[in-house]
């Protein structure tokens, strides 16, 4: 299964406080021949989330060590094609379903690369249906 993966999903693994059996159970059904797409942003959404969690004492430093290295175990590929273009994309779709330019991104990427979109997010869902993109509950 090649999917985009959104970012709330893979906090549910990784945060204590933000864990999910449907997060898990989507973890657990991965293969080594599944990837799980993710647009650059993905790894700065993932760094600024578990920074704030460590500040803020949700995680300790074993912890975010330990999710590091989960994550580096999974089969994430990460999409860098970006040029003005897939910002205009990111735009028009960002105002079009009312989203961030962030949440955009995943949405884009699904688009282009014909995948279905893995995500917790109640409103990147809702968009992506709309858009016509298989949504992929966990």
């Amino acid at each position: 299964m090649d999917c985009v993966l959104g970012c709330a999903l893979a906090l549910a693994w990784a945060l204590p406080d933000e864990t999910s059996r449907p997060a898990d159970r989507f973890l657990a059904r991965l293969s080594r021949t599944d990837n799980l797409w993710v647009p650059a942003l993905w790894w700065y959404e993932v760094a600024n989330a578990l920074t704030m969690a460590q500040r803020r004492e949700r995680l300790a430093e074993v912890d975010r060590r330990r999710i590091i290295q989960l994550y580096s175990m999974l089969p994430i590929r990460t999409d860098t094609f970006l040029d003005t273009e897939t910002v205009w994309r990111w735009q028009s779709l960002a105002q079009e379903y009312t989203l961030s330019a962030y949440d955009a991104a995943y949405l884009e990427l699904a688009l282009r690369r014909g995948l279905g979109l893995a995500t917790l997010d109640q409103r990147l869902s809702t968009a992506a249906r709309r858009a016509g993109i298989k949504v992929i509950r966990p």
